[in-house]
């Protein structure tokens, strides 16, 4: 497969380390500009891959400097100060460094340095930590069934079936063509659980990363993040199915997870500046900062507002690229923090916060709102006693808005998949407006469960109305309606629609014909939902159908 070498993006690497008496702590330093960087908004190709490029076309968003690499000429004057430089960040304009205070003296003295912060995080990997990435490959998973019956689901049908995702993988739409990177503390078992075999025969996994320790290999460290990627992309029939089994995956370490420090928010920022060159569609993250571990400074609530931590900045930034950024709200509902923790404080994410079985809110799943007095989470899924793998690649019962998050964010990618004319912040207006409690948000449930069904107007019976009717699915290019004598008193109108209500065809129906016949073939349908629209004098309908 082609790689992508992208070595100036995020890192510069040294092949030993320098010698101090002290020793070196990490800084994040911020730089004053780019001014005369070698690269262009012209030429994002440089830096971004064709798939970035893409998701930007898509959205009509563009190029900016923010999207430049840090200066290359910066980069090495700062090296010659004797710190060792670990990662570029473009969206901050800054570089992580390590080294003693007298060496950090010199760097914060260079002319382009604005200044510079304590990351407080001491060790260090011994890896010359050479970060490449692959082109995301068109997804091939023919061997994959289409047809699923809840059975094939095991324990995990009620947690996808809650948001309707089956019903969207009844439609169609599985993930396909579509990239989720996942930032979480670790994959191990990932490479060899059953469940996960297709990734690997269907190359689904499209890059790994691990920024903790600046190696690619991530199927080790903790396993929060296989559990969490069960959720979207396990397919195992009749034990677990996730809510995007057919997606690609770069699957990103950020969190050291015996510790917390605000090198973890960093590693976050330059993951999620990796995700976005690597053209990733969607961000599923799990983690949430508020209290650190000395020498660090906690956060307080009144910075939970969507701007001050570097995290929550950074996941406004993903946003700004075109990435849907889905983050769980935390699990401090029940504790004396009990706020949302950050990126879920951020304004352009989609944060998510937990239910049960009965849709009844978690008491761990943290609370709403905002410091700024922003509703939050935005939405929920099932958190409480939602069904996961472990390493060893058994199903388990496990708790946390860390599994009602990527349970909703493969929901997220294959509604998406659905709805690609739509830009990232009007997905989540979408789901928003999808949820159980669209009419009155708050700050428990937000928005409430999301559920597909609610785009197909919520009529009990595909395919019928009273004195409507369609043959139900649609197997070839021909939709087949049948109209009672009422609907044939005189000429109708027929609309055809897509799941979201977007206008496909306007035709006049045959006159005083019970069964009309409409061509497809020239519209190319895909496969999934489509409404069809009768209007017949004061008389409107509404049926929906499965095209196959």
């Amino acid at each position: 497969m082609q790689r992508l070498i992208l070595l100036t993006l995020f890192l510069f690497c040294f092949g030993s380390l320098y010698a101090q008496q002290a020793e070196p702590k990490k800084y994040l330093v911020y730089l004053s500009d780019k001014t005369n960087t070698p690269y262009t908004t012209q030429q994002p190709e440089q830096f971004l891959s064709e798939k970035a490029i893409s998701r930007r076309q898509r959205q009509q968003i563009p190029v900016t400097t923010r999207d430049l690499p840090v200066n290359p000429a910066y980069i090495q004057t700062i090296k010659g100060t004797g710190v060792e430089v670990w990662y570029t960040s473009r969206w901050f304009n800054a570089v992580v460094v390590k080294g003693s205070i007298e060496q950090l003296a010199q760097v914060n003295g260079l002319p382009f340095v604005k200044s510079s912060r304590s990351l407080n995080k001491l060790s260090g990997p011994t890896s010359d930590g050479t970060l490449s990435l692959k082109n995301t490959p068109g997804n091939t998973s023919e061997n994959l069934t289409s047809l699923l019956a809840p059975g094939d689901y095991g324990l995990a049908y009620h947690q996808a079936n809650m948001l309707g995702a089956t019903d969207l993988h009844d439609a169609g739409y599985h993930g396909e063509g579509m990239t989720i990177a996942v930032l979480d503390a670790g994959f191990p078992g990932v490479n060899t659980i059953p469940a996960f075999e297709h990734l690997f025969q269907n190359n689904q996994v499209s890059g790994t990363f691990d920024f903790v320790t600046r190696t690619e290999n991530v199927y080790g460290a903790n396993s929060h993040g296989t559990s969490v990627l069960s959720t979207m992309a396990a397919y195992l029939p009749g034990k677990m199915i996730g809510t995007a089994y057919k997606a690609s995956y770069i699957l990103l370490r950020t969190e050291d997870a015996p510790t917390e420090h605000n090198i973890e928010e960093v590693n976050w920022l330059v993951a999620a500046e990796y995700a976005d060159s690597a053209g990733a569609d969607v961000i599923s993250s799990s983690l949430g900062y508020t209290v650190f571990d000395a020498p660090s400074v906690s956060y307080s609530y009144d910075q939970m507002d969507g701007n001050t931590t570097i995290v929550a900045r950074a996941a406004d930034f993903a946003a700004s690229t075109g990435i849907l950024v889905v983050t769980s709200a935390g699990n401090d509902g029940n504790k004396p923090w009990k706020f949302i923790s950050s990126p879920a404080d951020a304004d352009s994410v989609l944060t998510v916060g937990a239910v049960d079985s009965l849709g009844v809110v978690a008491a761990f799943s943290s609370r709403g709102p905002t410091a700024d007095g922003r509703i939050k989470p935005d939405v929920v899924a099932l958190g409480a006693n939602a069904y996961v793998l472990n390493a060893s690649g058994n199903v388990v019962k496990s708790n946390g808005t860390s599994f009602s998050g990527p349970i909703m964010a493969g929901f997220a990618t294959s509604l998406w998949q659905a709805n690609l004319s739509k830009t990232n912040y009007e997905m989540i207006q979408l789901i928003r407006q999808l949820g159980s409690k669209a009419n009155n948000p708050d700050n428990s449930l937000g928005y409430g469960i999301p559920n597909y069904k609610r785009l197909v107007t919520g009529l009990p019976t595909p395919g019928t109305e009273e004195g409507i009717a369609v043959i139900n699915p649609v197997t070839g290019n021909e939709l087949v309606l049948f109209l009672s004598e009422d609907w044939r008193k005189q000429q109708g109108e027929l609309q055809l629609m897509d799941a979201t209500g977007k206008l496909i065809l306007k035709k006049m129906l045959q006159s005083n014909q019970e069964r009309q016949t409409i061509d497809l073939q020239k519209l190319a349908l895909q496969k999934g939902i489509y409404l069809c629209r009768v209007i017949s004098g004061d008389q409107t309908a509404t049926v929906r159908f499965v095209k196959l």
